[in-house]
C-alpha cells in the first residue's frame, strides 16, 4: 500500500500533541475547478481493530462507491485521500490543523483528540466505534522470550516501552497501580512508537513492552515475545473509534453519512467473512493473517460494531483522570465530544448483538472457514495430527483468545485450561488443589 510520508511520524507522541495549528481552511473544500471535493481520511493500517474505518474499508472501496453515488446526484466529483499513520497522535495533529477530515484511533488518543480540538478551536466529535473489548483485552504487556520476569510486580525498576497517551499506556498505568507500583517512579518508562519498542525489546534495551493490537499478538506469534499481563485483567472496556472535525461534519454532513454507511458495510463484510477479511488485511499490511484473525476473527479479541454503546462511553469518562494525571489533558467534556446523531441518521439499526462467549477455534491450512469447539480439550484433540494454520483458545479467567501453542496450559483432573500469561495460570493453580502447569505438548497428549 502506498504510504503517506510525513515528518510527523518521526516525532514522539507527546511532541506531536504540542504541534501548533496551521492556518488551513480544511481538506474537504472544493478543489480549484469547483467540481472536485477531496475527503482526507487518517487511519492506522496496522492497528487492525480500526480496519472497518481504514485498511479493510479502503480495500473494499465502499466509501468511494457511496461518494460516487452522491456525486451523480449533486454534480460533484469526490475523491478520497487515505493517509496511513502508526499511532493516533499524528492524526490528531493533522485534524487540528484542518488537514484530515475523518480519523480513527484508540480511546485514550480520542480523548486527546477532543482536548486538542477544543483548545485549538478546531473541535472534533466521536461519531462511531470500530472494534472493542469489554474487558480491555486489546492491550497486552509482553517480555522477551526467556525473560525472568513473571508478573507485573517484577517490573519494578525495569525499563518498559510504551507509547505515552495511547490505550496501551493507560493499561500499563492502571495495571502498575493495582500491583502497588508507582507508574511514574516505579519503572523507567520509554516513550516509543510500537515498532521502536519492539526493536528495543529484541535488543534488550527494554525489559518489557506495553502495546495495543496487533503488536503483542504479532510478537508472540513470531516467537519474539511472551505475554506478561493480559489487559483484560483490568475488566475495563477499551475500544477504537471514528472522530471527525466538527466543521466538516456540519458542512459535509452527507459525506459523513456516506462514510458511516460504508463503515457499516465493511463491518458487515468482516463479520460475515472473517477469514477473507483477515487475509485481505494481512495482504495489505504485511501482518501475518493468523495474527489479524486473533484479533478480528469470529471469536477474536475485538468485537466490531459501530454503535456508541453506553458502557464504552462510561469507560471513556473513566479514562480522563488517567490522562489528566499524566499531564496530557486538562479536562475533557466527554458528553460534548460524543455525537451519536450522525450514525443514527446514516445507519438504521446500527448496533449488532453483544459479543457472546468466546469459543476455541481451529483454522486448518487450505480451508476458508474455521471450526469452533466447546472446550480447549476438544480443540487440541482435533488439532493433533491435523494441518493446522492456527489454533486459538480463550483464557480461562479473562476469556481473551490467544494462540494455543503460545498459551500456558494447566491440567486440572481431566480438564485442560489455557491462559495468556503464566501469572494467571499460577493464580489458577494456587486456587485449585491438584491443578498443575504443563507444556503445550503434554496438553495435546492428554487431550488425545
Amino acid at each position: 500500500m502506498p504510504r503517506k510520508r510525513s515528518r510527523l511520524l518521526s516525532l514522539p507522541p507527546v511532541a506531536l500533541l504540542l504541534l501548533p495549528i496551521a492556518a488551513c481552511g480544511g481538506t474537504a473544500d472544493a478543489d480549484g475547478d469547483g467540481k472536485t471535493v477531496t475527503v482526507t481520511v487518517g487511519y492506522q493500517s496496522k492497528t487492525i481493530n480500526t480496519v472497518t474505518a481504514g485498511t479493510l474499508l479502503r480495500s473494499l472501496g465502499y466509501f468511494e462507491d457511496e461518494l460516487a453515488a452522491r456525486g451523480k446526484k449533486d454534480g460533484v466529483s469526490y475523491k478520497v485521500d487515505w493517509q496511513d499513520y502508526a499511532t493516533g497522535a499524528p492524526i490528531t495533529a493533522q485534524m487540528t490543523a484542518g488537514k484530515i477530515d475523518i480519523g480513527s484511533m484508540g480511546d485514550f488518543p480520542l480523548l486527546i483528540n477532543a482536548a486538542r480540538g477544543k483548545a485549538l478551536k478546531q473541535p472534533t466529535r466521536l461519531v462511531a466505534v470500530t472494534g472493542y473489548n469489554m474487558r480491555g483485552g486489546l492491550n497486552t504487556v509482553v517480555t522477551a522470550p526467556g525473560s525472568p520476569l513473571r508478573s507485573l510486580a517484577d517490573l519494578r525498576g525495569k525499563k518498559v516501552s510504551t507509547s505515552v497517551g495511547s490505550a496501551a499506556d493507560g493499561t500499563l498505568v492502571r495495571a502498575l497501580r493495582q500491583a502497588g507500583i508507582d507508574p511514574d517512579k516505579g519503572i523507567q518508562k520509554l516513550n516509543q512508537q510500537p515498532s521502536v519498542g519492539a526493536s528495543a525489546l529484541a535488543a534488550g534495551s527494554a525489559d518489557a513492552l506495553s502495546q495495543f493490537v496487533a503488536w503483542p499478538g504479532k510478537l508472540a506469534f513470531e516467537g519474539r515475545a511472551t505475554a506478561l499481563y493480559d489487559g483484560a485483567e483490568l475488566n475495563l472496556p477499551t475500544f477504537h473509534g471514528v472522530t471527525v472535525r466538527e466543521r466538516f461534519a456540519n458542512e459535509r454532513a452527507g459525506v459523513l453519512d456516506d462514510f458511516l454507511r460504508a463503515q457499516r458495510r465493511a463491518t458487515d463484510h468482516l463479520r460475515a467473512q472473517p477469514v477473507a477479511a483477515a487475509e485481505s488485511v494481512a495482504e495489505t499490511t504485511g501482518l501475518p493473517a493468523e495474527v489479524v484473525y486473533l484479533y478480528n476473527g469470529a471469536n477474536g479479541i475485538a468485537t466490531f460494531d459501530p454503535e456508541l454503546r453506553p458502557e464504552l462511553i462510561a469507560a471513556l469518562k473513566e479514562d480522563v483522570p488517567v490522562l489528566k494525571a499524566a499531564g496530557l489533558v486538562r479536562d475533557v467534556d466527554v458528553d460534548a465530544f460524543v455525537d451519536p446523531a450522525p450514525l443514527k441518521r446514516a445507519v438504521r439499526d446500527s448496533a449488532y448483538p453483544k459479543a457472546g462467549t468466546v469459543k476455541p477455534e481451529l483454522w486448518l491450512n487450505g480451508e476458508t472457514s474455521t471450526r469452533t469447539f466447546d472446550s480447549p480439550k476438544e480443540l487440541l484433540k482435533a488439532a493433533n495430527g491435523a494441518d493446522v494454520r492456527a489454533a486459538y483458545v480463550p483464557d480461562a479467567l479473562t476469556g481473551t483468545p490467544w494462540f494455543a501453542h503460545k498459551s500456558v496450559w494447566v491440567a486440572d483432573d481431566s480438564e485442560l485450561h489455557a491462559f495468556v500469561t503464566r501469572a494467571s495460570a499460577e493464580k489458577f493453580t494456587g486456587r485449585n488443589a491438584g491443578a498443575r502447569i504443563i507444556s503445550y505438548a503434554d496438553a495435546v497428549r492428554l487431550a488425545s
